[in-house]
């Protein structure tokens, strides 16, 4: 009789211990509910910017990294005007190209944000990973504001920090 709920609790701890490796911002269903088509004719400004990602950073010595949640967020800062984004291409240590986010422009409306999650599992980017981020705006419209957010807990101790994208064009 003592051992009637063991099966129950295996079940459960067996369940709890898997790992869901969904990973939304590598979803292109998110995405493509945001495309749309920018003509050759409208009267855009193009931008592009640069951001710097960690997704490791370096811990006691050059030998030792920890890994890091990274978060790109992409905002309209303007109140009235949608914005396009072109590309969000994230490349590596190396500059060597990881992965682009979506094929087709995307619109943020006035004052939305929209994120790039890059799990902390995933250290494809390593140490001085970066994103490259091309946009159009109307003419007066507030430039889009691109910030990284990194990110780690183990036990009691959090870790995070921020970088801010530069306007390279």
């Amino acid at each position: 009789m003592k051992y009637k709920y063991l099966p129950i609790i295996l079940i459960i701890i067996l369940f709890s211990c898997t790992e869901k490796k969904e990973n939304s911002s590598l979803n292109p269903e998110n995405w493509s509910k945001r495309t749309v088509n920018l003509k050759a004719s409208d009267s855009l400004e193009y931008g592009k910017s640069y951001l710097s990602i960690y997704s490791q950073i370096y811990s006691m010595s050059e030998h030792t990294t920890h890994n890091l949640t990274s978060m790109v967020s992409m905002r309209n800062t303007s109140e009235s005007d949608t914005i396009y984004l072109l590309r969000a291409e994230y490349f590596d240590t190396h500059g060597k190209s990881v992965r682009k986010y979506f094929d087709a422009p995307i619109f943020l409306a006035p004052m939305e944000t929209t994120e790039i999650i890059i799990d902390e599992v995933d250290v494809s980017g390593g140490t001085g990973s970066n994103f490259i981020l091309e946009w159009k705006i109307p003419r007066n419209c507030p430039e889009p504001l691109f910030e990284g957010i990194m990110t780690s807990t183990m036990g009691q101790q959090g870790l995070s920090f921020t970088t801010h994208a530069k306007r390279i064009e």
